[in-house]
């Protein structure tokens, strides 16, 4: 019995040995599989350590960046352009324009059914360009809505809950008397970049500074910043042109080309003695605010981009380097009476039949044989050289974009025919422009100045950046010279010149007619039927302050100069001179305009 309990007493001691020394082999077991697990562990984590702190570091900490903070560009607002008594002629206005998150954008197909007709757009191009994006946060939907837009798709966003979509304000170019002046403002695309006139031309002025400033975020998307500077708005531009008076050229030469079924006209008018424009006018014109619903032609500068042979008002030239070289007196007779005459071969003729001319009447009446003689007597190189130095066959220098050159042919290039036919305005390309400075230089006494539209470019604080003023280019003829011319010019416009029609009652009005036939593009020949019809000329005559060109384009019903052009030029004139506020004074028996 006692051997039994010894024995038990054994085996349990065995028994609890072993189930002691395989408690530790587990527990052994158990704690190296958690040191091996806490050893790999802590090798995964070092491993991600340096490869997130020493690895990829500056990629990833751009992708934090990205994720918290967002580079807003904050575009300046664009520089506002005033006429000569500063109206705003181009302003700003704050527009909405749509984005989208296409990234977060679950159903692009029923998202973009939904703003399609909103934004006037097809739905499967709208889910094309949601989708072509699918891994951006943005996108521009539409760009600087019109408030109805903006306010029905505002209204859609709220009903339905769209969260991918929002607004952003943008600033939006204005032009308040739509198509006024739209010639010389120009306009820009959607970013505000100027693409035409003065717009163009002064782009990089009226631009601004922009600004790109951190805008940082929570995980929520919520702005943390507490408010940004506004950008560096772009410096102003005053213009020369009065924006009344432009209004009146445009009215009158759009009633002309209606009356007259032309296919264009333009009115420019300037300050001949500065070369100050003060109106420069289209027809057709366009609206700026809408530049793309009209078509380009409407949006030609024909002022000064486009070429034509002026035709009788280019003698006041042919007249102005005949009286400057002495080569005729001013009472001197010419010849006329058979009514042609030929020069290398070839007959030109006169509208109308005359006998015996002075050289004033030669003007007066426009008597193309009497022009011929006085430029055969010139001769041609030196009728060249005052065409030259009058500006044609070179740009005027306007500060307006698209300006050409014209077409003057050298002596040497002349044919047998030329000089007759340069004598009388033909086989010369020249812009309205052009003709019109060269007769403010008769106007001014001689001297040629340079056109420009700009008076001056103004800064933010209003400092003055740059201011344009006149600008002399040499004197072509003298005092002497422009007075006789002058005189003649005079009476173009009295009993018995080509532009009655011209004349105003208590005002001096000097100037000249052109009826020039235009070139058909099948034969290359003089048409028959297509005319340009033309009138330039100052007042008051004495003493000129406003100097005016009128061209009218294939005039339906009347071709000449006197008929179709004059009577614009009239009514432009008086208007202005009413609108300035220029009184006529009583002198014995006639009367006087008072110039200021």
């Amino acid at each position: 019995m006692r051997k039994r309990k010894v024995e038990r007493d054994r085996l349990k001691k065995l028994w609890d040995e072993d189930l002691s020394s395989l408690q530790l082999r587990k527990s052994r077991r158990r704690a190296v599989v958690l040191i091996t697990v806490i050893c790999f562990a802590f090798s995964v984590i070092s491993f991600r350590l340096i490869d997130l702190m020493v690895l990829n570091h500056e990629t990833l900490s751009q992708r934090a960046s990205n994720q918290y903070l967002r580079i807003k560009t904050i575009k300046p607002q664009r520089g506002i352009i005033w006429d000569r008594r500063l109206r705003e002629m181009a302003v700003n206005v704050e527009t909405d324009s749509l984005y989208a998150v296409p990234s977060e954008i679950k159903d692009a197909k029923l998202l973009s059914s939904h703003l399609a007709p909103l934004i006037k757009t097809s739905a499967r191009s709208l889910e094309k360009k949601i989708l072509k994006k699918q891994e951006k946060d943005f996108i521009w939907i539409a760009r600087k809505m019109d408030e109805k837009t903006s306010l029905r798709t505002n209204k859609l966003k709220d009903e339905l809950g769209i969260k991918t979509i929002g607004f952003l304000t943008e600033t939006k170019r204005y032009y308040p008397s739509g198509q006024t002046a739209s010639h010389i403002l120009g306009y820009t695309d959607i970013d505000n970049i100027g693409l035409e006139g003065i717009e163009l031309r002064y782009n990089e002025y009226m631009t601004g500074e922009a600004k790109k400033v951190f805008m940082s975020r929570d995980a929520r998307g919520i702005s943390l910043s507490g408010g940004v500077e506004d950008a560096l708005p772009g410096n102003n531009i005053i213009l020369t042109i009065d924006e009344n008076i432009q209004h009146i050229a445009e009215r009158e030469i759009s009633v002309a080309r209606e009356d007259w079924k032309a296919s264009a006209a333009i009115a420019v008018m300037m300050d001949p003695r500065t070369g100050e424009i003060i109106a420069l006018a289209n027809s057709p014109a366009y609206d700026p605010n809408f530049p793309g619903k009209f078509p380009s032609y409407m949006k030609r500068n024909r002022a000064i981009t486009d070429m034509y042979e002026p035709g009788s008002t280019l003698k006041s030239v042919l007249a102005s380097a005949a009286v400057e070289e002495g080569i005729v007196s001013l009472d001197e007779e010419f010849d006329v009476s058979k009514g042609f005459i030929s020069v290398g071969g070839k007959r030109i003729h006169d509208v109308h039949r005359n006998k015996i001319l002075i050289f004033q009447d030669v003007i007066r009446k426009s008597s193309n044989v009497g022009a011929v003689q006085i430029g055969l007597k010139l001769g041609k190189d030196t009728y060249y050289k005052y065409l030259k130095e009058f500006g044609f066959g070179e740009k005027t220098g306007i500060d307006l974009p698209g300006e050409v050159r014209g077409i003057l042919r050298r002596p040497d290039q002349w044919s047998g025919t030329s000089i007759g036919a340069l004598s009388i305005g033909q086989e010369i390309g020249v812009t309205p422009l052009q003709v019109l400075r060269a007769y403010s230089a008769i106007a001014n006494g001689g001297i040629m100045v340079k056109p420009y539209v700009i008076s001056e470019i103004i800064s933010p604080s209003g400092e003055v950046v740059q201011s344009f003023s006149r600008r002399a280019e040499g004197r072509v003829i003298s005092v002497s010279t422009a007075e006789k011319i002058k005189d003649i010019l005079k009476t173009v416009v009295e009993e018995g010149g080509t532009a009655r029609k011209a004349y105003i009652s208590g005002n001096l009005v000097a100037g000249k007619t052109g009826t020039a036939q235009m070139t058909d593009p099948d034969t290359g020949r003089y048409s028959e039927d297509n005319f340009i019809s033309s009138f330039v000329g100052f007042v008051p005559a004495d003493n000129p302050r406003l100097a005016l060109i009128v061209v009218v384009y294939e005039p339906k019903g009347a071709t000449y100069g006197g008929t179709v052009a004059a009577p614009v030029f009239k009514k432009i004139i008086e208007h202005t001179l009413t609108y300035l506020d220029i009184p006529m004074e009583k002198e014995e028996d006639h009367l006087r305009i008072v110039s200021r």
